[in-house]
């Protein structure tokens, strides 16, 4: 999953590309600081462009690239300052029109204007910088959304199939600041959290009893998030063909036993 430019103002554009996903239809969704930034139908490799929303504070922000099956990429965009705005006055000149008193007849007189010395102001420009220093941007090098407000979220399950008594772990973002966050699958409680500052959250998923096939975890924290998790069972095929092979083992050596005792009986 990349970006290019991978950097930029907000408001400026970029191409994101993605490769690798496989076994899905539908559409690919571009994931931005919880809310969907674009979409595209759904191709195992693509890529669209996309407009950085405006308004975006200065920062490194993680964005992903996910589908129908729940499949998921990310990577980061660094949101750069505006560049520098320069604002021109234009000079003033002014001219004073000669002055000439009127003629007089003994003798006459002839008044000469003043000298008047007109100075140009030179031009100001004025350069105005703005920089922002986001808070909520990540100081470790693991990989964690930025948001800028409340918009819709995602639910991603660190695994597709599990058997019973495997580990699962519940990853999500979108839910409000500081929110108590439940899961549920099968009509119970299958984990509880808090979401952090930014509105993202991680629990393990625990069942109590789950059955084979395909099921539904949602997150409930204000806004519902959903994802699927395939639960299958191993195959016992092995230990039966073991006891069926002992049995007939034995029905073999009880035959023949009873062979033996018809041919003692006939001498």
């Amino acid at each position: 999953m990349t970006a290019n430019p991978n950097s930029g103002p907000a408001g400026s554009s970029t191409t994101f590309t993605w490769s690798g996903f496989i076994r899905c239809k539908g559409t690919i969704r571009i994931n931005w600081a919880g809310s969907v930034l674009a979409t595209a139908p759904y191709a195992s490799t693509g890529s669209v462009t996309a407009t950085i929303p405006p308004g975006t504070k200065v920062g490194t922000y993680t964005f992903t690239a996910t589908d129908e099956c729940q499949h998921i990429a990310r990577n980061q965009f660094t949101v750069t300052p505006p560049p520098p705005v320069t604002t021109t006055r234009q000079p003033t000149t002014t001219t004073q029109p000669p002055v000439t008193n009127p003629p007089v007849t003994n003798p006459p007189v002839t008044t000469r204007p003043p000298v008047v010395t007109t100075t140009t102001t030179p031009p100001v420009t004025t350069t105005t910088t703005t920089t922002t220093t986001d808070s909520s941007t990540p100081s470790s090098s693991s990989t964690t959304d930025a948001f800028t407000g409340p918009a819709d979220g995602v639910l991603v399950l660190d695994k597709e199939n599990i058997q019973p008594g495997d580990d699962l772990t519940a990853t999500g973002t979108g839910c409000p600041k500081g929110a108590s966050v439940t899961l549920r699958s099968l009509g119970q409680d299958v984990g509880k959290t808090t979401a952090d500052e930014n509105g993202g959250f991680s629990s393990p998923v625990k069942f109590a009893s789950i059955e084979p096939g395909r099921h539904k975890v949602r997150a409930e924290c204000g806004i519902v998030l959903v994802g699927n998790v395939d639960v299958t069972l191993m195959s016992s095929s092995g230990g039966s063909t073991s006891t069926l092979v002992v049995l007939l083992f034995f029905l073999l050596i009880g035959a023949a036993m009873l062979r033996r005792q018809f041919s003692g009986l006939r001498r």
